[in-house]
């Protein structure tokens, strides 16, 4: 019997670590973007929330062309989709990581 690998969301989560906001220069994940993973145990199919830094983010296309290929590059990802959120907008305060709040010179 041949069994499926089915990708966990943390691994679906460092598949996308590589990608990068080429304005911030920072991994996607770090900056808190990805806002929710579900992944469908029976097809392997992925569905990826994310925001953007900036409803005006002119790279926005390009970031979300990344993620969608970097998420169908992780083992068992059939295929992943990824919707655009704008709930709640980013804060960088919030969203993101400590590393990434002190490369933006953010400090509590």
């Amino acid at each position: 019997m041949n069994e499926r690998l089915i990708p966990t969301p943390e691994a679906v989560l460092e598949g996308l670590r590589p990608v990068i906001d080429p304005e911030l220069n920072l991994s996607i994940v770090d900056l808190g973007l990805v806002r929710g993973i579900t992944v469908a145990e029976d097809t392997g199919r992925v569905d990826i929330e994310l925001t953007l830094t900036s409803p005006m983010c002119p790279l926005g296309p390009e970031i979300m062309a990344a993620a969608k290929s970097a998420a169908e590059r992780v083992p068992g990802v059939a295929g992943a989709e990824i919707q655009l959120v704008w709930s709640p907008l980013w804060d960088p305060r919030v969203d993101a990581s400590d590393e990434a709040k002190a490369e933006l010179g953010i400090w509590d």
